[in-house]
This record gives structure tokens, C-alpha cells and sequence, in this order.
């Protein structure tokens, strides 16, 4: 069995102190015991193996969050203490920026946790040849509210976020990594939630799982193969995702 990174420092203490503390107490070895195994048990990282096609779920959970942000879609997955709580990239991606936000440590399943503590990972997918939805039409009213001109270029974010109980985040990339479908990306500290921001051209109807649904990290496929823009998108090594037309909501706009 895999452990993430800081599972031993916070489960030796405990394990080294069960045997001292049966000279005294077999109750209190036996909690100390159990507080490291528990320990071991919080930080473990069994293997994933992705599936042939499709995006894959960040993290093991329930989907708490799936909503539309402008033109963009965001799912949240959110791990409780008992979920493996190690992250795992969707899909291929090179990260161009990372960004950690001071925030609260409320629980990550309320509404009151969008101000919580986070890590942004952004980065560049192979869709961001997807066409603009805004080609055509320079009303500002239609611009990107994820756009920032002055950072690094990104179509796709994942972002983990600390909860009430889980305050600590540990990324294990950096800009400029190169990212596969289902690898590691970082991890929370006893659960959380994670959020993924999908690149502009996927809609909400091309998600292929619903709120509540449960999920395993790298291998629940959240987004399928056939589902936004001209032709094939390759979203993970190996996978195609032919995202199709995009629908012509009467507007003048064209596919690029």
C-alpha cells in the first residue's frame, strides 16, 4: 500500500507511543494504536487505473457541486475523512500557473466554502483548440469572468480546497510539469473538496455524472467520449473526446 507524502510523520508518534503506553494503560496503547493506524489509513494512495477513454473524477467522494459559471462548467467532488484524499489530474494537461488563496476552513460541503482556503492549478489542455463561443460577437457582456490577461494562459483549472477539519493542502506540481489522465496532482489532509473547471465548449448536459453521484478518483469517467466542439479533443493520453457541434443558439457566431 502506497501512503501520500506526511503520512508517517503524523502516524509514527502515535504507533512509537503505543508500546511505551502499555507499561501503564492497555486502553490508552491501544488508542494510540488506533490513532496511527488511523493515520495510515488517511493517507493512503492505492494504485488507479484509468479507463481507456474520458475524463476521470479528481477525486474519491460525492458530487456536491455541479453548476455553470458563464460559459464554463464546475464540478465538485467532496471527500470526507473516510475518502483516499490524494488528487488526481482529469486530464492531460501541462500546468502554467499554480496559486495558493488564503481563505476560511468552513465545511467544504456548504455554500460558505467557496471563500475557504485553496490551491489553483491551472493549465492547458489539449482542447484549447475549442472554438469561441464568443467569435464573432465583441460585446464584453460575453467574456470569460475566468479570463485573467495578465497571468499565464489556461482553458482548465483544478482546484483543492481546505474544509473545516482539513487544512492542509500539498500540491506535487508546478508550472511547467506535464500532467497524464489519473496522475497524482497533490492532496488534502483528512478531506475535502475538489473542484474541476472544465475548458469553454463543454455544457452542463455533456457531464455524464449527476450531484450525489459517488465517485473514484481516475477512474470514474465524469465527462464522455462524444459530447463539444469541431471534431475530436483529446482530453487524456489515449482518450478522444469527440465533443460534436456545438449548438447554434440562434446567434451569428461561428465555429472557429
Amino acid at each position: 500500500m502506497n501512503f501520500a507524502p506526511g503520512a508517517w510523520k503524523y502516524a509514527i508518534p502515535a504507533l512509537l507511543a503505543a508500546p511505551f503506553a502499555l507499561l501503564f494503560s492497555a486502553t490508552v496503547s491501544l488508542i494510540a494504536l488506533a490513532v496511527g493506524a488511523g493515520t495510515l489509513a488517511f493517507f493512503r494512495d492505492p494504485d488507479r487505473t484509468p479507463p481507456p477513454t474520458g475524463v476521470v473524477s479528481p477525486a474519491d467522494g460525492t458530487v456536491s457541486v455541479l453548476r455553470e459559471e458563464g460559459d464554463r462548467v464546475r464540478l465538485g467532488v467532496f471527500m470526507n475523512v473516510w475518502h483516499v484524499h490524494v488528487v488526481r489530474s482529469p486530464f492531460a494537461a501541462s500546468v502554467t500557473d499554480l496559486e495558493h488563496v488564503s481563505g476560511a476552513n468552513r465545511p467544504a460541503f456548504s455554500k460558505e466554502s467557496d471563500r475557504n482556503e485553496r490551491v489553483h492549478v491551472r493549465c492547458e489542455t489539449e482542447s484549447s483548440n475549442l472554438p469561441d463561443a464568443d467569435d464573432g460577437d465583441d460585446s464584453s457582456d460575453d467574456e470569460d469572468p475566468h479570463s485573467r490577461p495578465d497571468e499565464p494562459a489556461f482553458d482548465a483549472e483544478v482546484t483543492l480546497i481546505a474544509g473545516a477539519f482539513a487544512r492542509r493542502i500539498f500540491p506535487y506540481v508546478e508550472p511547467g510539469d506535464e500532467m497524464d489522465r489519473g496522475e497524482r496532482l497533490g492532496h488534502i489532509a483528512f478531506g475535502s473538496r475538489v473542484d474541476v473547471l472544465f475548458p469553454p465548449g463543454v455544457d452542463l448536459e455533456d457531464i455524464s455524472v449527476a450531484k450525489g453521484d459517488s465517485m473514484t478518483a481516475g477512474e470514474t469517467v465524469v465527462l464522455e467520449s462524444g459530447a463539444p466542439a469541431d471534431g475530436e479533443i483529446d482530453l487524456g493520453a489515449g482518450s478522444d473526446v469527440d465533443f460534436g457541434d456545438l449548438e447554434d443558439e440562434g446567434g451569428d457566431e461561428s465555429p472557429a
